[in-house]
């Protein structure tokens, strides 16, 4: 097959979606590579590294896209991407940042067959495909190196000739990927951490990490079966914002995790909890994509309000492109050779994993839970 990796024209995106090494590994399973030139230019792959790779490099984005069978992308196709592609290519990507009518109307036109990276369910069988977790162990590493830059004091203990000053103090909510990251970084900067999570089953984990567990009701099916957070009752989410909110008032750092996949993100920390911390502390808002964990984070804005500082980071993977982009290659590589495993190059649409991901196919939105999305939008 023909894959083609253009270069990613989202606002602020770094990462490219294939690597050099796996360029090799793709050629070596047959198939042909082009890429755009400069597309991996600020992730600091360049052009002499794929040529040396074997990829055909081309300069003309609108030749690139009428010369291959399958798009390999990072960020959803813009318009004027759309307007580019040949009917009937495949794309495969992030997609549920573009869950609009229009927007799948400009797919279903052309035919796309499309695959969205987060849509992949969280099975054993999907380990070395799951590109959410990668981006989410980058996104909690980032932002524990955010906080410190922003923190008015040191993470570690320091025994110095001033006195001792005493380690930070660091809140972890929610114990996914990102919070565990963030929880090992924040525990390798010498702070003392603590986590919250309404699973069950991270307790362990968290506490292998060397942070300390804020218990409460646990409760049992607080997952999905694919593996996500489900969201919970009013009544639940007020006994929780209680017991984070007693928290907050005591650590110097917050890094709040807590998402629903497709939805809104949870309000955990309120306006009034914010005035109850102490001055200097700042509030590291993983959420803010979706809106945000905190009442008054501001989505790509930095914030100083009541003496604490609130980051509504987004795309925080992308501010380190090696690294994201070389997980997120092998990620989709390894998805691209499950979907066309067989020699006919056939989708398997009885396969868990390819059926959990398609989007589209054949002019029609075939996920139900996409379907569910747009007619619930429409209806709003």
């Amino acid at each position: 097959m023909k894959i083609g990796i253009p270069k990613e024209i989202y606002e602020g995106e770094k990462r490219v979606a294939i690597v050099p090494k796996m360029v090799t590994q793709l050629i070596n399973d047959g198939h042909e590579v082009f890429i755009e030139t400069g597309a991996g230019d600020k992730s600091y792959f360049v052009d002499a590294k794929y040529e040396r790779a074997n990829a055909v490099i081309v300069k003309d984005k609108q030749l690139l896209y009428s010369e291959i069978d399958v798009i390999f992308k990072i960020q959803p196709p813009q318009r004027e991407e759309f307007e580019m592609m040949k009917d009937g290519t495949t794309y495969i990507g992030f997609l549920s940042s573009a869950l609009t009518a229009e927007f799948f109307k400009l797919m279903n036109e052309r035919y796309i067959t499309s695959f969205a990276m987060e849509f992949i369910p969280r099975i054993s069988r999907t380990q070395s495909m799951d590109a959410l977790s990668s981006m989410a162990s980058i996104a909690g590493y980032r932002a524990v190196l955010t906080a410190a830059q922003y923190l008015g004091k040191f993470f570690p203990l320091l025994m110095t000739a001033a006195g001792t000053i005493p380690p930070a103090k660091v809140l972890v909510v929610g114990a996914g990927v990102a919070g565990l990251q963030a929880i090992a970084t924040a525990r390798r900067l010498g702070a003392r951490v603590e986590a919250f999570d309404t699973r069950p089953a991270v307790k362990e984990q968290v506490e292998s990490l060397g942070a300390q567990f804020i218990e409460m009701e646990l409760v049992a099916d607080a997952e999905t079966t694919t593996g996500y957070a489900k969201e919970m009752t009013e009544e639940f989410m007020k006994k929780e914002r209680e017991i984070i909110g007693d928290r907050t008032a005591q650590n110097h750092v917050v890094i709040t995790t807590a998402q629903l996949f497709g939805k809104k993100a949870p309000i955990l920390i309120t306006e009034e909890m914010v005035k109850k911390m102490q001055e200097g502390s700042v509030i590291i808002d993983l959420a803010a994509e979706q809106g945000g964990n905190c009442e008054i984070t501001e989505p790509g804005k930095n914030i100083c309000k009541h003496g604490v500082t609130i980051c509504g980071l987004l795309n925080l993977p992308s501010t380190l492109p090696i690294d994201a982009s070389s997980m997120y290659s092998r990620n989709i590589t390894q998805f691209f050779r499950h979907l066309y495993s067989t020699e006919d190059r056939k989708l398997d649409f009885e396969d868990k994993i390819t059926k959990s991901s398609c989007v589209t196919h054949n002019g029609e939105i075939v996920n139900d839970y996409v379907i569910k999305a747009i007619r619930k939008g429409a209806n709003t």
